[in-house]
């Protein structure tokens, strides 16, 4: 066994393995030396880049996939409690983990940074993976997200650095007990676990309370949201508070941002001192997250020179404003953006690469209880597009809830003088879009659950 490997880790079975978040554990169990296992509902390039590490991967939920040898059965949020191998768990007195205890247990013995934020956390963590890596620091990472292959979202480093992902969604992230940790911005969203922006900040406030004595809290100074969480937890013993952004009272200001295409160029004021590196990725939004990121490496000792420079390695993660590819002189680009923040700040990001190009929007709305609380929002960012397809909403994990469809979008974006065509039938949309586009038009695909798959299928339509 690899050092770091908890001996409850040593035969893991995960319920849900080829999941963002679970994969990476999973991942990073494998190559530690830990005998794992698992299952997911189909099939993917995830599970496959996971038997490539020997982990056992089977399709489709049954009690017989949990081996009864197994020293943990690790779930999400995500997994029902009437799931067929979480039942046997049960019956085999098999120890039930959650994700966030299991990467915590990851994170043991190392310097570990956390990224929180409502937006944003895997493109900062994602940063930070990469540049630290570019540096020679080999360090261990979980990310939400993969950054160029499948199965790329995680990595165990010999390094003593960890990076990963904080997701409040559930509170998970109070598992954690990092030396530096990032708030990139709090806004209200996962309706079914916070009724207010009052817990929102509650549940932050104790995130940061995990901090290790003489840790830093790296945080957003011009965002609402996290200049709230800044206040509230000021003055605390043993916490250095580091704030970024654009207002001349940042302790990490940002002094310019210049757009250079699908790239831009910033230029921070650190130490009294100007720096200036390039982030291969365009909008405001991501500058913000690259400033974050080294900020947070600094912080850790990181010479900010060596860090600047690295960040230019990062060329992007996937469904991050990635470009799908070209066809009939259309460009097709995949977004993650499921909350109005998100939407609007990547419209925005490519309407200004996108000169006098047409921006045409599939867009699918990612859960019901999102949908009902900020379905007139997603609609007002749609408007920012030139045209837009809005398809049904993708459920997850969600039951229906009466009276709340893609309905409430397409209204309050007609209400806002956008061009929109709702569409039912998801296959119909490659021909849809095909009949809409014309050469040099944008089209993104966004949205949090399989639109996703929508891309290459525009592609082939519009090559043919």
């Amino acid at each position: 066994m690899k050092p770091g490997l908890p001996t409850a880790m040593e035969r893991p079975h995960f319920i849900g393995i080829g999941g963002a978040g679970m994969s990476g554990i999973a991942k990073i169990l494998a190559q530690r030396g830990a005998q794992v296992a698992g299952s997911d509902a189909r099939d993917s390039e995830t599970a496959e880049a996971l038997r490539a590490h020997g982990a056992t991967v089977h399709i489709g939920h049954a009690a017989g996939h949990l081996a009864p040898d197994s020293t943990c059965v690790v779930v999400s949020s995500a997994i029902r409690a009437d799931n067929p191998e979480l039942t046997r768990a049960a019956e085999l007195g098999i120890p039930v983990v959650h994700r966030s205890d299991a990467l915590a247990g990851l994170m043991d013995g190392l310097r570990p940074i956390a990224v929180a934020g409502t937006h944003g956390k895997t493109t900062t963590t994602s940063m930070l993976a990469v540049s630290l890596s570019a540096l020679g620091l080999d360090p261990s990472y979980a990310i939400g997200g993969d950054l160029d292959a499948p199965g790329s979202n995680a990595h165990h480093g010999e390094g003593d650095i960890f990076v990963a992902e904080a997701d409040e969604s559930d509170r998970s992230f109070h598992k954690y007990a990092p030396q530096v940790a990032i708030i990139l911005n709090a806004e209200l969203d996962h309706h079914a676990n916070y009724a207010s922006m009052d817990e929102i900040y509650e549940s932050f406030e104790t995130f940061v309370g995990k901090i290790v004595p003489g840790g830093t809290l790296v945080v957003a100074h011009g965002q609402d949201g996290a200049a709230e969480i800044a206040r509230r937890v000021a003055g605390r013993e043993g916490l250095t508070v580091v704030t970024y952004g654009e207002d001349e009272d940042a302790d990490v200001r940002i002094t310019k941002i210049t757009p250079r295409g699908l790239t831009s160029e910033v230029t921070v004021v650190l130490g009294g001192r100007p720096l200036t590196f390039t982030v291969s990725v365009p909008g405001r939004h991501y500058a913000h997250n690259a400033v974050a990121a080294l900020a947070a490496g600094v912080a850790l000792g990181v010479p900010a020179h060596n860090l600047a420079s690295a960040l230019g390695k990062y060329t992007g993660v996937k469904r991050r404003l990635q470009l799908k590819g070209e066809a009939a002189g259309v460009q097709v680009i995949d977004s993650y953006a499921h909350h109005p923040t998100e939407m609007t700040a990547d419209l925005e990001a490519i309407r200004g690469a996108a000169g006098d190009s047409r921006i045409l929007v599939v867009f699918q709305p990612h859960l019901f209880s999102r949908t009902q609380e900020l379905g007139k929002e997603m609609g007002q960012s749609l408007s920012l597009a030139d045209a837009s397809v809005v398809l049904d909403i993708y459920p997850a994990r969600e039951d229906p809830v009466p009276g709340v469809t893609s309905e409430i979008i397409i209204a309050a974006a007609r209400a806002a003088g956008a061009d929109v065509t709702p569409e039912h039938d998801k296959a119909a949309v490659a021909d849809v879009i095909a009949g809409m586009a014309k050469p040099g038009d944008l089209v993104l695909t966004m949205g949090a659950g399989d639109v996703t798959d929508l891309g290459p299928q525009i592609l082939a339509r519009l090559s043919n």
